[in-house]
């Protein structure tokens, strides 16, 4: 017997569908953003034998639970490993070369836009990965973000709208666009 209490159906949550690195954007670089990231993944692959002998020097110590130089070689080793990871996946799934010239605003384009039908209000970006930040002194607006959604695929003269982080739309017509010449 099932006791009191009738049977019921409880409503399951629909699963969230999760976007396999297969189905990923990719992130164009060009190639000196390309070189420059794969060397610091080699950099970080040479010093795991250090950091390594750092933690068995820490560990050699005594007490572990109060042996903060083991604990923090520990964080750096998994702060190392967890970039490590993040970069093979990133250099794995991004498209490397010149940014191709394009009639709309693709993933490597230098834009202008101006904002509210304020002409004089412009701003100057690239549209590309954050990782190209350290590379150029232009801002750098990733094609997932609100803005670059927005103007991916659009042409010269052409308004768009998004809705900002505050919740606000915000309307901006993108006044040029060429490629990152980097």
């Amino acid at each position: 017997m099932l006791g009191a209490f009738p049977f019921c159906l409880v409503p399951v949550p629909a699963r969230r569908s999760t976007v396999t690195s297969s189905e990923a954007p990719k992130t164009w670089l060009s190639q000196d953003a390309y070189d420059r990231l794969q060397a610091e993944l080699d950099e970080l692959i040479a010093g795991r034998p250090a950091i390594a002998a750092e933690i068995n020097a820490r560990r050699e110590e005594g007490d572990l639970r109060e042996n903060g130089g083991y604990h923090a070689a520990r964080e750096e080793q998994s702060r190392q490993e967890g970039r490590i990871l993040y970069l093979k996946e990133f250099l794995r799934t991004s498209e490397v070369g010149e940014a191709q010239t394009a009639n709309e605003v693709t993933p490597g384009s230098v834009v202008t836009i101006y904002f509210d039908d304020d002409q004089s209000d412009t701003e100057t970006f690239l549209l590309g990965s954050r990782e190209i930040a350290s590379t150029t002194d232009l801002t750098v607006y990733s094609p997932e973000s609100a803005l670059g959604t927005a103007i991916l695929g659009a042409g010269e003269g052409q308004t768009v709208t998004y809705t900002a982080p505050s919740g606000s739309d915000i309307k901006v017509t993108v006044v040029k666009f060429g490629p990152f010449e980097g």
